[in-house]
């Protein structure tokens, strides 16, 4: 688990000094996924369900609020709706603007959550949402959830009822109004996942409040089962027919999903976890303090080793030459230094003198020198 921490840590860090950059690079792909799975959805309107204008909207997204992603996602279906018919587009307004009254209401900072809705459908793993929701979100965040089921059951009724309406013609008008409406509110699959949702986000966000030990693991198991039971009781009370291999595969998924959210928003050691008591005037308080895991993150240590190394050659004959030189003129130096005392002024000047003086001193510090050693007196 160390191994784990430290790369929780990393990414954290990484994320940290680049999170701008981050940020805009998930808001694209967002925003691509999104166009490109309604364009593949209800793609009737084919100038707006090129991959080009996709691409378009989304570089324009990119660089704005999310909000403006979902309301450009709203057009792009509303275009593809005005393509089937305009029975479909009028039904489809009323129920967008419906809903944005509530949204935008209660929930106008949870787009995020409308665009994975749908998305989160599309990928066979619905039941990650209201996991999700319920370990990091508020219970208004249903609001997005509900909008965002809705949105994907009206596309995938226009996706497979769109030949029977666009052959029913402008006559036939009312009736295309009064059969998608009845089959978007009465759509009985469509209502028990969003009982499903609900109750499965009450029952994790409850239990992961609470002060028990691995409160988040129990909220994450209990949400997932909670909403295999509700699907499987309105299955068998109302008649829905429920894929129950795709059921208990998203579950698992949401799970796991569950399971990496808590590793970056919810890691404690339970292990170290102290009950600790105070009061005051009035009242008494217990308190129990879980510590998080905190891992330092090591330092990695760069050596360099040269691997060419330079030899240098070295020619003896010259050193000895040079050396040889450097002594005789050593050996000089004090021989002068100890003659400037007995020095005496010499008339001759040149070459020829300046050896006459040598030789003279030579001999005085020879003279000086025996005497010295066989204690002569002068």
């Amino acid at each position: 688990m160390d191994s784990i921490y430290v790369l929780r840590g990393r990414l954290q860090e990484i994320y940290g000094r680049n999170s701008k950059i981050f940020d805009k690079a998930l808001q694209f792909i967002l925003a691509v996924v999104t166009f490109s799975v309604i364009n593949h959805n209800v793609g009737f309107m084919k100038a707006a369900a090129s991959p080009v204008a996709s691409l378009a909207l989304a570089v324009i997204c990119t660089f704005l609020p999310l909000m403006v992603t979902v309301v450009m996602a709203t057009v792009l279906i509303l275009a593809h709706m005005f393509a089937v018919s305009l029975g479909t587009l009028a039904v489809t307004a009323i129920v967008f603007l419906i809903m944005y009254i509530f949204y935008l209401r209660l929930t106008p900072k949870m787009a995020l959550i409308v665009l994975l809705t749908p998305l989160a459908f599309v990928l066979k793993i619905p039941y990650v949402i209201p996991i999700a929701c319920g370990l990091v979100a508020a219970p208004v965040s249903l609001v997005a959830i509900a909008c965002g089921t809705i949105v994907f059951y009206m596309m995938e009724y226009v996706k497979k009822s769109a030949a029977a309406i666009e052959g029913a013609g402008a006559k036939g008008m009312l009736t295309q109004v009064a059969n998608y409406a009845k089959q978007v509110f009465q759509n009985k699959e469509m209502w028990v996942i969003i009982v499903a949702f609900i109750i499965c986000f009450f029952v994790v966000y409850t239990l992961r409040r609470q002060s028990m030990d691995h409160a988040w693991k129990i909220a994450i198991i209990a949400g997932a089962i909670a909403s295999i039971i509700v699907i499987a009781v309105g299955d068998i009370a109302l008649g829905v027919h429920t894929s129950y291999g795709a059921l208990i595969g998203g579950s698992i998924a949401a799970v796991g999903i569950g399971l990496v959210l808590e590793l970056f928003f919810f890691t404690v050691d339970y292990a170290r976890s102290e009950n600790l008591q105070f009061e005051d005037d009035e009242y008494y308080y217990y308190v129990k303090a879980i510590p998080k895991v905190s891992i330092s993150t090591p330092e990695k240590t760069v050596k360099r080793i040269n691997e060419r190394q330079e030899t240098e050659i070295i020619n003896t004959e010259e050193v000895r030459r040079k050396s040889g030189k450097g002594q005789g003129r050593n050996a000089a130096a004090p021989s002068q230094k100890k003659a400037k005392a007995p020095r005496r002024p010499s008339a001759k000047k040149g070459p020829s003198a300046k050896k006459h003086d040598m030789r003279e001193v030579d001999k005085m510090l020879l003279t000086q020198s025996l005497r010295k050693d066989l204690d002569l007196k002068d």
